[in-house]
């Protein structure tokens, strides 16, 4: 009898080294000041100091894509998910006011297709080299018995800096005044629910999108907001007391991750047009405005507690950098989130 081989048990070494070899190229563009090695180590070196960091203290975030994933897998609309992973992390290590330096995937398949792997790691290194920090390693697992057909996991973990005594939140304070950032949709969080409204809506990903141009799919498939640059931007021009990423729990439940005890924050829900994707998701799916805010960022993606004089410098500052920004409304006493008005 002859002797098995580890491609007969459904794992192709061959398919994995050609994937580093198609990678490398995306990789090295992502360079920064800092980066020390390449791929194809047992580790990353990064030189802070050559970063620019007299007195760093790091921070460390990890992030998936969620079931946003199912609709990739199954319509091969796969460019985008790289640019969610990172904004997942990277997005992240901003509300801490830290400054994204370095980035690793973990990329998680049943049977390896090269060139499926090469766009998705390539989505990856474009979305490391928009927000500044470099793609410094990752792994590639091929598990048959584990994923089936041409599933497939991410998992992206970010490495970020800050000077020592400038991490945020701090400083918060009544009367500090709230600005959203708009989102580019739904992000990467709900899709579990977004599924099932479509389900319920008799919905598949081919037909044309009740709610914007192409198919459901595709406008489903907008990835998630970088907010890397112009917040790093604002941050060190002063005046920025927090920032709340507005991913799984919306406005309800990540605003007051930041807020002290005693204070919470007063939104006004007539400041922002909700995108259309939210209407009709509230619509088709009969989904109640309380539950549409703890699931969903219904347009919003990130918010910016400022300091009242440093209001406008900031709101012109984000303006300039292309930021679609709105006065939300206010910190003020007690504990929590509470609205004003309705989602329009």
């Amino acid at each position: 009898m002859a002797g098995l081989t580890y491609a007969q048990a459904g794992v192709d070494i061959g398919a994995g080294e050609a994937l580093v070899e198609r990678i490398k190229p995306f990789a090295r563009a992502t360079e920064r000041p800092g980066t020390m090695t390449g791929l194809g180590g047992f580790g990353a070196l990064f030189d802070l100091r050559a970063a620019g960091y007299r007195d760093p203290i790091l921070v460390a975030a990890t992030d998936g894509v969620g079931t946003k994933l199912r609709i990739a897998i199954e319509t091969g609309l796969l460019d985008g998910v790289g640019q969610d992973l990172v904004a997942m992390c990277v997005n992240d290590l901003l509300c801490q006011g830290a400054e994204p330096l370095l980035f690793l995937d973990y990329f998680a398949t049943g049977r390896l297709d090269v060139e499926e792997g090469a766009r998705i790691i390539a989505g990856i290194a474009r979305a490391c080299e928009a927000a500044g920090c470099a793609l410094v390693g990752g792994e590639t697992a091929e598990m048959p018995g584990m994923y089936h057909g041409g599933d497939f996991d991410l998992a992206g973990f970010a490495v970020g800096a800050l000077e020592r005594g400038t991490d945020l939140p701090r400083d918060v304070a009544e009367g500090d005044i709230l600005i959203g950032l708009e989102s580019d949709g739904v992000h990467s969080n709900g899709f579990s629910l977004v599924r099932k409204v479509a389900e319920r809506a008799g919905l598949g990903w081919s037909a044309p999108s009740p709610f914007g141009e192409g198919t459901l799919g595709e406008a489903l498939m907008q990835p998630t907001r970088l907010y890397v640059r112009p917040l790093l931007e604002a941050i060190r021009a002063g005046g920025v007391h927090a920032l709340a990423h507005v991913t799984g729990g919306g406005l309800t439940e990540n605003l007051p991750r930041v807020l002290p005890e005693g204070l919470g924050a007063m939104i006004d829900l007539g400041a922002w047009r909700m995108p259309p994707v939210f209407a009709w998701l509230r619509e088709a799916g009969g989904i109640a405005e309380a539950e549409m805010l703890r699931t969903f960022n219904c347009g919003i993606g990130m918010v910016a507690v400022v300091a009242p004089d440093r209001l406008d410098a900031i709101a012109s500052l984000l303006g300039e950098r292309g930021e679609r920004a709105v006065l939300l409304g206010v910190v003020a006493p007690g504990g929590g989130v509470r609205y004003e008005g309705r989602l329009e």
